[in-house]
């Protein structure tokens, strides 16, 4: 299969493009997904360069979210079968590939509603945004919430999720176009932060996405809890399948690549002044 590879830590060129890599194949309770796309997180470029907290073996595959089909199954899967259209958050083999294994306790049926790149967009940011909004910050119905950086992955899921359990919902972006995905999405007020602050009537929550900048001004939350990972995984998975099903949770998508074009893919993620979505790899 074509793959990804990267065989020492470093800068995007250490991304390569490999056309013979082995399949993977499930262990108990693992899922082979056949992939259709993969998503693009910027942790991905702090585990590439070597500076993440926890490396990987090398030589690795890049990628934590993917969306495709069910390809087969090891022992002890029961839930999937050949074909079925998954998601998951966190692959075991590396998601800039053809071919991913995948745990089934974090893998989910993709509703038929959701185009596959929506799919990978679904992982790292929306299961981010869900703890951030629903666990951690115990956002309810009538509360107000500030989403700083709102029109990135993150922002945008987490703009979803307060709108869809009647938050009122204050957004922020640096663009006019950022600005606009904002409220297309569901925000209630859009304040460009590069011009704008709120008042002093502060929010019942602020989601940050760069604290170092804005920690000072704002009166915020911060994000900490010791439960169980087990049943907040449980609680999230919910949250994420509801949303499908209703409708509220739509990934917007900014840009899509070729597995050719990994490396300037992670150049845009880290380098984009302007988010405005979710950036994909189309297998």
């Amino acid at each position: 299969m074509r793959a990804i590879r990267v065989s020492k830590f470093g800068g995007e060129d250490v991304l390569k493009l490999e056309k013979n890599v082995p399949i993977p194949q499930p262990k108990e309770k693992q899922v082979l997904i056949k992939v259709f796309a993969s998503g693009i997180n910027p942790v991905d470029t702090y585990i590439r360069s070597g500076t993440y907290a926890v490396k990987p073996s090398l030589p690795y595959t890049p990628g934590a979210d993917v969306a495709g089909v069910i390809e087969s199954v090891g022992p002890g899967v029961q839930q999937y079968k050949k074909g079925d259209r998954v998601f998951t958050a966190r692959t075991v083999s590396g998601g800039y590939a053809e071919y991913a294994v995948a745990d089934v306790s974090t893998t989910q049926p993709l509703d038929d509603t959701l185009t596959f790149e929506q799919g990978a967009g679904i992982g790292v940011p929306y299961f981010t945004a869900y703890r951030a909004v629903r666990l951690v910050g115990k956002g309810k119905p009538g509360d107000t919430i500030l989403v700083h950086g709102a029109s990135g992955a993150v922002g945008l899921a987490c703009v979803q999720i307060a709108n869809s359990i009647g938050m009122t919902v204050i957004g922020t972006a640096g663009t006019e176009e950022g600005m606009d995905i904002v409220s297309n999405n569901g925000a209630d007020i859009v304040i460009n932060h590069r011009e704008d602050r709120t008042n002093d009537h502060g929010p019942n929550l602020i989601i940050e996405m760069l604290a170092n900048v804005n920690l000072e001004t704002d009166m915020k939350i911060v994000v900490g809890n010791r439960g169980t990972v087990e049943e907040e995984w449980k609680q999230m998975h919910a949250g994420i399948q509801a949303g499908m099903k209703v409708g509220w949770l739509k990934p917007h998508i900014a840009k899509e690549y070729t597995l050719e074009q990994a490396a300037s893919a992670h150049r845009d993620i880290i380098n984009n002044s302007g988010s405005q979505g979710k950036l994909v790899i189309k297998i």
